[in-house]
């Protein structure tokens, strides 16, 4: 059996991986356009990290913000004693689904159990994070793919399972295949992901296609 690749370190500086995407045109203009992002670092909190993601599935950014507060508000801490200590109803009230209150209770039982070590999350390799993460219900590849990229600030993901996403290789890349294409871009995909839903907002605010 072949080894899983170890996890790639965060990215502490742009430079580099903005000059590697800028050698493919499209990405070069994109970039030009959106300016500089962000640096992304690694959760203190990686369990709590999981918990707002979830929350925040299906919704909007305000509303996820909403209930996650309220979280807070209702266990002090977001751990998972915490949320074992509450019942399924106070959850419900913070604003939870029912199916989000079984997925928080369920990584909340795998933390306190030790089947899943969020501690040690960020020492693992992206396949084994994501094979941990989606034995949890309610926890799919999307979900695992952008704690990867966003929790854990792993510098080469590129979720096709995000809608955004695919519709922006569409459109800068007509007719190519999205494989060759996010190819091109590793192991920086993570930050041309994060610039082709950057480039997504811009259209939206009305900016000029390319």
């Amino acid at each position: 059996m072949t080894a899983a690749p170890p996890a790639l370190p965060p990215l502490t500086d742009h430079a580099g991986a903005t000059a590697h995407l800028s050698r493919d045109a499209v990405m070069a203009q994109v970039i030009a356009l959106c300016g500089e992002l962000t640096v992304l670092t690694p959760t203190p909190d990686p369990f709590g990290r999981l918990v707002r993601s979830v929350a925040g599935q299906q919704v909007s950014v305000k509303a996820a913000q909403a209930v996650y507060g309220r979280l807070e508000t209702l266990l002090g801490t977001v751990t998972p004693a915490a949320l074992l200590g509450v019942t399924g109803d106070d959850l419900r009230g913070a604003g939870l689904s029912w199916a989000k209150v079984r997925t928080v209770q369920a990584a909340a039982v795998a933390a306190e159990t030790g089947q899943i070590d969020f501690a040690h999350l960020a020492q693992q390799p992206d396949a084994t994070v994501v094979a941990e993460l989606v034995v949890l219900p309610g926890i799919g590849q999307w979900t695992a793919e952008m704690f990867l990229l966003f929790a854990l600030a792993r510098p080469d993901v590129f979720s096709y399972g995000d809608l955004a996403l695919r519709q922006g290789v569409a459109r800068l890349y007509p007719g190519e295949d999205w494989q060759a294409v996010t190819g091109r871009w590793a192991p920086y995909r993570s930050l041309a992901s994060r610039y082709l839903w950057a480039d997504n907002a811009r259209l939206r605010a009305g900016g000029a296609p390319l």
